[in-house]
């Protein structure tokens, strides 16, 4: 399969632009395959520093620095890794030229490959198909925005091999090809600063559905606003199925907790699962789907859904120290997951929250927060700060709290959370304005959870 691509690439001036994990793979992949062939890459930031192997590349011309986006019509091809942004960028003259490495993949063989996204949700469900699948066969890659380059396995991939693809928004943004299973979680806002507005956000996912052909099949909620109202203005050619909460509307639906497809009951989601929450049974029902669309065994499926663990970072047990159980939720990084976990842990008394602020519309939260059962809120730099603040003005009888570190929002949790409740870390905002990532906020918080109560033991 990857013979189609290196023919692509050969003899072309190639610009590989972005210099990160992806990047990295996309340098690796050529030069195994085209060792002679003349690259460029493009990178803000002085790669040199961390590669040295790159100094002995008499074939590579590196432009590093802040106009390292300048001169980009003068190649033949731009392989983009999805962290880089054309955000108030002129690409008329480049547009046609932009690639990827799901790009690449996509035009030369869409067959395989079931492609996921949404705002939240797309890792999980992600991960859910891809343990599916590969408990009832070993010919299966999980691959994309999950953590796991394409170009990395591409030389493993034979014309059977199912490829399951978590995609962000910025790998979909410039593709003109979809895969031949397309699935749309939800829309909410987000990314806004790489995006610009919101519009252009949620069409970098739609594109997700948009060069599908009648043979190919599109899966969505049907109960996402902002979806559904895309769906309905497109003409999308694909075989559309969407998935319902408590509404038989649909080709698969659940009422009560039980999953039925064509009216027949599949699955039982009031049994024990470690998926937790409506949203969870939401992407249950598409892993369902497609279990049964690649006519997997279904008892098979369901064992494999039941024995799945959350991702770390989503929803993840801490564990329980004071009688108070500790959740890490940091991937929650807009209003609607955070209130997806409070409504599936159920019994939240202590909310952490706050992060940058990348002008998202919080007022359903603020009025969702005041409503709430949750006793504590400790809000953190930035958005924390504004809606606690916003909240004391609405003389909410919550006790709010305004924190600059996790340190201190722990130890307030721990003075003030009713015993045998839950203290539920849950930014509804982006981690960037003090962590690297949600990742380095969630491990963060894990240690200083349990530092904090080892030193009491």
């Amino acid at each position: 399969m990857y013979n189609k691509i290196v023919e692509k690439l050969k003899n072309k001036n190639i610009a590989i632009l972005g210099f990160g994990k992806e990047g990295k793979s996309t340098y690796n992949f050529i030069r195994k395959h085209l060792p002679n062939q003349k690259i460029t890459i493009l990178d803000k930031n002085d790669i040199l520093k961390n590669n040295d192997y790159l100094k002995n590349d008499n074939n590579l011309e590196i432009i590093v620095g802040e106009n390292y986006l300048s001169n980009l019509e003068i190649y033949d091809l731009i392989i983009k890794s999805p962290g880089i942004s054309f955000y108030n960028i002129d690409i008329t003259k480049i547009k046609d030229k932009i690639s990827s490495q799901l790009e690449l993949l996509l035009e030369i063989n869409n067959k395989n490959i079931i492609g996921i996204t949404g705002t939240k949700g797309k890792s999980t469900t992600s991960s859910l198909i891809y343990n599916m699948i590969k408990d009832q066969t070993d010919n299966v890659f999980l691959l994309g925005n999950i953590g796991n380059p394409i170009f990395d396995y591409i030389d493993e991939f034979n014309d059977e091999t199912l490829l399951v693809i978590e995609m962000s928004s910025h790998q979909l943004e410039y593709i003109n090809y979809s895969p031949h299973i397309g699935i749309i979680l939800n829309l909410f806002q987000d990314h806004l600063d790489h995006a610009g507005t919101v519009e252009n956000y949620h069409n970098a996912k739609m594109n997700m559905f948009k060069y599908q052909t009648e043979s190919d099949i599109a899966i969505y909620d049907g109960q996402n606003d902002n979806l559904n109202n895309l769906i309905k203005i497109n003409n999308y050619k694909s075989n559309m199925y969407n998935f319902k909460l408590e509404d038989k509307d649909s080709y698969i639906y659940s009422m009560n907790n039980l999953v039925y497809f064509n009216n027949e009951i599949i699955y039982d989601g009031n049994k024990p699962r470690s998926l937790i929450g409506s949203h969870n049974l939401k992407n249950i029902m598409v892993c369902l789907l497609i279990c049964k669309i690649l006519n997997l065994d279904i008892n098979k499926a369901i064992k494999s859904i039941n024995e799945f663990k959350p991702l770390e970072h989503r929803l993840e047990l801490v564990g329980t120290y004071n009688n108070i159980t500790y959740f890490n939720d940091t991937i929650a990084t807009i209003p609607e997951a955070t209130i997806n976990g409070i409504n599936g842990l159920k019994c939240v008394d202590t909310l952490i929250f706050g992060g940058m602020d990348r002008k998202i519309d919080y007022n359903e939260f603020i009025d969702y927060l005041y409503s709430s059962n949750i006793s504590n809120l400790i809000g953190m730099p930035e958005t924390g700060y504004t809606i606690c603040n916003i909240l004391k003005d609405k003389n909410s009888d919550k006790n709010i709290f305004l924190v600059s570190t996790l340190d201190e929002a722990v130890d307030i949790a721990d003075k003030y959370t009713k015993k045998d409740h839950i203290c539920l870390l849950s930014p509804a905002a982006s981690s960037y304005n003090e962590f690297k990532n949600y990742e380095e906020k969630g491990m963060y918080y894990k240690q200083i959870i349990k530092k904090k109560y080892n030193k009491k033991d």
